[in-house]
């Protein structure tokens, strides 16, 4: 594990921050990124005062500039990337009759687009070395939909068949591993991004209130997990939800 290099996007808070400590803890090298400098350099400084190595790029990942730029800076840094953990993302659930159309394409460039350009960032130098991890986040909302989530649901659908189209081509002929995981319910900031108030009585019939969500850091085992397996296993999909989580 000494040897591995990850990229991780949302890096700034929940389970991207999580992700990022806890595979420093196993010896990962991990390259930070998300827009928030302050959060970054913070993140950065708890990891290496932990003994962990960290470097950090501020990054949008609706740039592809960015997102191609960070892929270089990681392999400057650190020689080499193994993991490319594509978990940015937003939620701004919303009713369709309330046509939050600029809400719309802000999750199409964050939730598709960035995951399509982190994935290309890295690509080349994957087929080069023959070798890599690809995770992408998507949602428990990419299997099922609920009034307000048609939207989101749509984009975290994306973000599977994706996943899955990328291990069909890139698994057996070029050695790189893709996994895909879904969480339930965590604790993250995503809930800060709905404007739609007019959901949440919607999401209490759903049962939401009784679901004791999960922590970061379970996501962050999660991960963990997914690459640790030997060379030979590929973890295809993962769906975690909270025990009591009914949806």
């Amino acid at each position: 594990m000494k040897q591995k290099v990850a990229i991780i996007t949302g890096a700034s808070s929940g389970m991207g921050a999580a992700t990022a400590k806890l595979l420093a803890q196993h010896d990962i090298k991990v390259m930070l990124a998300a827009r928030r400098e302050e959060r970054l350099q913070q993140l950065q400084e708890e990891i290496r005062s932990a003994g962990g190595e960290a470097s950090y790029k501020v990054t949008d990942v609706t740039s592809r500039n960015d997102v191609e730029a960070l892929a270089e800076a990681t392999i400057q840094t650190f020689g080499q990337i193994d993991i490319m953990i594509n978990n940015a993302g937003i939620m701004p659930l919303s009713f369709f009759r309330h046509l939050k159309v600029d809400e719309w394409e802000r999750m199409i460039d964050v939730n598709i687009k960035g995951v399509l350009y982190g994935m290309a960032a890295v690509y080349k130098h994957m087929e080069e070395r023959n070798e890599g991890h690809i995770i992408n986040f998507s949602s428990i909302a990419g299997h099922l939909t609920f009034p307000s989530s048609s939207v989101y649901s749509a984009t975290k659908t994306a973000v599977r068949v994706l996943t899955e189209g990328m291990r069909t081509e890139l698994g057996a002929k070029q050695n790189i591993r893709t996994t895909l995981i879904s969480p339930g319910a965590v604790e993250t900031e995503l809930y800060g991004t709905i404007t739609d108030d007019s959901i949440y009585p919607t999401l209490e019939q759903l049962g939401s209130k009784e679901w004791q969500q999960l922590d970061p850091s379970d996501i962050a085992n999660t991960v963990l997990f997914a690459i640790q397996q030997p060379a030979n296993v590929m973890i295809n999909e993962l769906i975690v939800r909270p025990t009591s989580q009914s949806l």
